[in-house]
């Protein structure tokens, strides 16, 4: 991921935001020294904000689509209450194991139940489930297709966020599938009359999507 904002602003960002969980620097920490593809951790800004919007929200069941080592997801379930779930789709076998170490050492991550394997796959067996708020951080080719799979999994007056929908500024000029994918999603979250959205310029982009409460 290349950098999007100044470094001095971005570490001032991270300075001045509400302290986190203890367990998500040791999760940062670990990817960044095992992981050569650490760059799709979400970090502490977003992971604030994600805390931030759980509450607002407020949540109490959570869709994640990419858990990866598990940093947003733990960000996230340290937000809910006590009785709040976070289902996480993740199709890797390494970082489901790195995740679920890491939860199993916290009682936020008893909150967190990972469903292994394609998320598409799982999408669609959870057809008829409802969530107060669906992440969005997966593999970008197939963001339009978990669009359309998720919003109808959201409750009226929940939120869909999306991370990476800047994509570095590779939107600007798509040419890859991934960027095409991301592109895609964007057009598509815009001009969607059953939500109504905004594109933040936070890490690498992050959208926010309210699911309206009432038809358009």
């Amino acid at each position: 991921m290349e950098r999007l904002i100044d470094k001095a602003l971005e570490d001032y960002a991270r300075a001045h935001i509400t302290a986190l969980p203890e367990a998500l620097a040791e999760i940062e920490q670990y990817t960044r020294a095992h992981r050569p593809d650490a760059a799709m951790l979400s970090g502490p800004v977003e992971a604030a904000l994600l805390r931030l919007l759980v509450m607002l929200c407020p949540a109490r069941r959570i869709l994640e689509i990419g858990l990866f080592t598990g940093y947003s997801a733990l960000a996230m379930a340290s937000a809910l209450p006590a009785d709040g779930e976070v289902l996480s789709c993740e199709k890797d076998p390494e970082a489901i194991a790195i995740a679920q170490r890491f939860f199993d050492r916290t009682p936020c991550g008893r909150k967190i139940r990972i469903r292994p394997g394609p998320a598409l796959a799982t999408l669609e067996a959870l057809r008829g489930e409802v969530f107060d708020l669906v992440f969005l951080d997966a593999d970008k080719e197939n963001y339009p297709t978990y669009y359309d799979r998720a919003l109808p999994l959201l409750r009226p007056g929940g939120l869909l966020v999306a991370d990476n929908t800047l994509w570095s500024g590779r939107v600007l000029a798509p040419t890859t599938p991934a960027d095409l994918g991301i592109a895609a999603f964007n057009r598509k979250v815009q001009s969607d009359p059953n939500v109504d959205a905004v594109l933040l310029t936070v890490r690498d982009g992050v959208t926010v999507a309210r699911k309206k409460t009432a038809a358009p």
